[in-house]
């Protein structure tokens, strides 16, 4: 899909039912960039957590103009269409689609936000479709290991992976939990950074 500039996305199932996701098991070898998850780490909500597979949290996911001290990429500079393929989208689904810089900072150092929520699957298979997309986008064919990092107070599951050669450089994080997922493109950091980095955002993008 295309990347383009204009109106910040807040959609519905209506205007993407031609999106179906094509998930395949983690770490199975793939033609796509596949990333591949540390053992224990799964997308259901943890012990304590709100939701569960029987009552999930009947959480949504919003687009604040704000997300963990980040400001959203508005005006002229920002998303005009989806940049990534979300997966199905089925009646009740919303999917948010933004870009957040540090106050003072540049769009070209954005960090691109995708996620839905009322995910009829797995959560965390649909963030491994999300995943693949970023991957697909950047244009990284090296694989990685996403390591599980803490999930903040709404619980779930957070995870991330650098997809650069160094220690620092692209990084893509993704939460899932019972009812929702989402994922994040930081440009131009680490791993314990975009981690905690995300977690706050997410704190912002999910009610």
């Amino acid at each position: 899909m295309n990347m383009g500039r204009g109106l910040a996305i807040l959609l519905g199932a209506g205007l993407l039912t031609g999106c179906t996701a094509s998930v395949q098991p983690a770490g199975t070898k793939t033609s796509r960039p596949e990333a591949t998850r540390k053992s224990g780490s799964t997308g259901r909500p943890t012990s304590g957590t709100a939701g569960s597979p029987s009552q999930p949290a009947e959480r949504r996911v919003v687009l604040p103009a704000k997300a963990g001290g980040l400001n959203r990429v508005q005006g002229q500079g920002q998303l005009s269409d989806i940049p990534i393929d979300p997966g199905e989208m089925t009646p009740g689904m919303n999917l948010v689609a933004a870009e957040f810089v540090t106050p003072g900072g540049s769009v070209e150092n954005a960090v691109l936000v995708v996620a839905v929520d009322h995910v009829p699957e797995d959560t965390s298979q649909r963030r491994e479709h999300l995943w693949r997309g970023l991957l697909d986008r950047i244009g990284w064919t090296e694989g990685a290991s996403a390591e599980p990092f803490p999930p903040g107070p709404l619980g779930g599951s957070l995870e991330c992976f650098l997809a650069s050669l160094a220690e620092t450089g692209q990084v893509v994080c993704g939460w899932a939990d019972a009812t929702t997922a989402g994922v994040a493109l930081f440009p131009d950091s680490d791993l314990q950074t975009a981690a905690a980095t995300f977690a706050a955002m997410r704190a912002d993008l999910e009610r």
